[in-house]
């Protein structure tokens, strides 16, 4: 028999880094573009996180943190009506297709 206390598994929470390269001339539309779809973001259930920053090193490039509590949110935030109209609001606005990529964090 041991003394340590059980432990209870958390649910996976969800990590993401999106990044957005800007066409030259659209920076500052990329930049409010993504303001709004941080506002409302932060709005759904199960955000945990959902900050964009601006890369100092690489003009007109931003990457978003974005943290969920469980896969189902993520999924529901995706499906959500804001996100829909983002995806089409940027696609003009960026140099390259933005990416994903899915971060685990360290134990």
């Amino acid at each position: 028999m041991t003394d340590e206390m059980p432990t209870i598994k958390k649910p996976a929470e969800v990590w993401l880094m999106p990044v957005f390269r800007a066409k030259a001339g659209c920076e500052s539309q990329l930049r409010s573009v993504l303001g709004s779809l941080q506002a409302e973001s932060r709005k759904d259930a199960g955000c945990l996180e959902y900050t964009v920053f601006a890369d100092e090193q690489q003009p007109g490039t931003f990457v978003m943190f974005e943290g969920w509590a469980l896969q189902e949110d993520l999924d529901a935030h995706n499906q959500q009506q804001h996100v829909k109209d983002f995806v089409e609001a940027v696609k003009p606005l960026l140099e390259v297709p933005f990416r994903v990529t899915m971060l685990e964090p360290l134990d």
